[in-house]
């Protein structure tokens, strides 16, 4: 049981001290930008007379309903809205323009190479193949929010590095009637590193999620990318029903 502030001092009974509190910050970060600082734990004794854990149990609510988030060594601050990632064979250009942002791209590097093992299998093609090479940062309203690599086999996409490059991979497929129908991917939690945190912009370590997606135009196995997401802007959304049985959205 938590401690509880008087009736007198409240107007209603049994108010636990620590849901004052978190009511008490979640007023002052409504109009607040992102990134700005919350108030501290020590600020929160100090002010309301209560224990630390008192104040932890609040902003600890704060931060699971997202409007908080904690820097390791830097404190606790406004969380940065996320886009949630869904689940469904669309292109990023496609999925930013779904949410209202800017989609734009800065290539990293753009070659031939010979296909190694892996992406010879995803790919379906013998190792050792000439596959285009295509790295990117991703950016939605100018943040970097993913660092993508992506692998396509030259004997599907021939001259494909000899024009400009497209605005969108897919766009640029579907140009060539191979646009994906149908894929799958593959997701993991990582921590980043150091590298991908300066492009990304994040701390090194920091959580990111590492998607690598096979994408196929009805049999042809068209693209293997390998995606780097920063876990602080992104959700991933998945959704789930039961066998043989409709998926309803609600809005």
């Amino acid at each position: 049981m938590g401690d509880l502030i008087t009736p007198e001092r409240t107007g209603q009974p049994h108010v636990l001290k620590h849901v004052q509190v978190r009511e008490y910050v979640r007023s002052l970060i409504q109009d607040a930008e992102p990134g700005s600082p919350a108030p501290s734990e020590r600020e929160l004794v100090q002010h309301f007379g209560v224990a630390r854990m008192t104040v932890r149990q609040a902003l600890d609510a704060l931060v699971t309903e997202g409007l908080l988030e904690r820097v390791p060594g830097r404190g606790t601050f406004v969380a940065r809205a996320k886009i949630d990632v869904q689940v469904r064979l669309s292109s990023y250009t496609e999925e930013m323009g779904r949410r209202g942002m800017k989609p734009s791209s800065r290539t990293l590097l753009a070659r031939m190479e010979s296909a190694g093992p892996g992406v010879a299998r995803a790919l379906e093609i013998a190792e050792g193949d000439k596959v285009v090479h295509w790295q990117r940062i991703r950016l939605a309203d100018g943040v970097p929010m993913c660092i993508e690599d992506a692998y396509l086999a030259d004997s599907i996409v021939p001259g494909f590095l000899e024009a400009p490059l497209p605005e969108s991979l897919y766009a640029e497929l579907a140009r060539r009637n191979l646009l994906p129908t149908w894929g799958e991917d593959s997701v993991d939690a990582d921590r980043a590193r150091a590298e991908e945190a300066d492009m990304l912009g994040i701390e090194k370590g920091a959580s990111v999620l590492r998607i690598a997606r096979r994408a196929f135009a009805s049999n042809i196995a068209v693209e293997v990318s390998r995606s780097t997401f920063r876990a602080d802007r992104y959700t991933l959304w998945v959704p789930l029903c039961r066998p043989n049985a409709p998926v309803s959205r609600a809005h």
